[in-house]
């Protein structure tokens, strides 16, 4: 696969990413470069679809080796540049479908050729993903929440059973793979019954991040040096980020997403998306970031110290956020402090990941 092409479909979901950010400075009230109308109505779904999404499927495509995979991370980085422009957005709605079934397509044709249960577990998100996007045109965004939680956390839980296969227990995939169905049971039930859906798919989730928590060799490197102790530590706060969201969500405290009979926290909202595709999914990306760049990209991302630079400000900022909804008190300082340090994190591993590449 053509290395330049690669890196101009990266700049597909660079693109939402830099548009998600944008519209969080819009959502707090901030100056930002660009102001369009429907931006900070789209910025969920840019950053969970059309960046994460982009970045799995070229990560994918780039396993599989075949050039018709090259469509999913082309699709969904269309679609969302497509919901930032003047188009109907529908445009946008029906290549992020098509993007997340090119996507299930892939992993279809992985476990043909390895029948590996993670492969399956992989094949399950991204099914929940492609019925996801779908029903964003039909429902609200609170209520397609599970159905995107779900695809990231299947989609990286299955890519951690493979990568740390040394320290998994035997039937450790057939185990996940039980797990994500309880998951699934909690996302299909959050739309249908949300006061029992919404508590159980909080349950599930930490139920299944727990057992990644324990069985992970991210508990045993921690007290390594270098790369080893850099990548368990983003590994293990992701995980207790992940915890968080699920706990509010068993408590029934997510209003508008399946929340039950305690949900009279709005900021609980805000927290649990916050935790799950920042404090989670951003920090998986961080922490494999020196390891899966290079084999997508044919490039060099030696690990420096760094690198802890935007894995420090991203928690730092997040327990700020956090801590600022969940005492509440009316001060909104906490809040929008967290918040900038959250945006500033990321960009800072995109500028510290570019230096890295350019002098490497």
């Amino acid at each position: 696969m053509n290395r330049q092409v690669r890196w101009l479909l990266l700049a597909g979901g660079g693109v939402s990413l830099l548009a998600g950010l944008d519209a969080s400075l819009l959502l707090l009230g901030l100056p930002a470069p660009v102001s369009i109308a429907r931006l900070a109505d789209v910025h969920g779904i840019l950053m969970v679809l059309g960046f994460l999404g982009t970045v799995i499927a070229l990560e994918r495509a780039v396993a599989l080796r075949q050039q018709w995979a090259l469509l999913a991370p082309a699709l969904l980085g269309a679609g969302g540049i497509a919901l930032l422009t003047p188009a109907p957005t529908a445009l946008g709605q029906v290549l992020l479908v098509l993007g997340v079934l090119t996507l299930v397509a892939i992993y279809v044709a992985l476990w043909r050729r390895s029948h590996e249960v993670t492969i399956l577990i992989q094949l399950l998100g991204g099914i929940l993903a492609g019925c996801g996007a779908a029903l964003w045109s039909r429902v609200e965004l609170a209520a397609v929440l599970p159905w995107l939680v779900a695809f990231i956390v299947l989609t990286i839980a299955a890519e951690r059973a493979e990568l740390a296969r040394v320290s998994m227990p035997d039937g450790a995939g057939e185990q996940l793979l039980a797990l994500s169905g309880l998951l699934t049971a909690g996302v299909v039930a959050s739309l249908l019954w949300p006061s029992v859906g919404g508590p159980l798919f909080g349950l599930a989730l930490v139920i299944l991040t727990l057992w990644l928590a324990r069985h992970d060799v991210a508990r045993r490197l921690i007290n390594a040096t270098g790369l080893p102790r850099f990548s368990s530590a983003a590994l293990l706060m992701g995980y207790g980020w992940l915890a968080l969201a699920g706990t509010l969500w068993a408590l029934g405290a997510v209003p508008g997403a399946g929340g039950g009979p305690l949900a009279n926290m709005p900021a609980a909202y805000d927290t649990v998306v916050h935790a799950t595709f920042l404090g989670f999914a951003i920090s998986m990306i961080m922490a494999h970031a020196p390891v899966i760049l290079p084999a997508v990209l044919s490039v060099k991302l030696p690990y420096k110290p760094v690198l802890w630079a935007p894995l420090a400000v991203l928690h730092t900022g997040l327990l700020i956020r956090v801590t600022g909804n969940l005492l509440g008190g009316g001060d909104p300082l906490p809040y929008q402090a967290g918040s900038d340090l959250t945006i500033v994190a990321v960009l800072l591993l995109a500028l510290t990941a570019v230096h890295l590449v350019a002098t490497a």
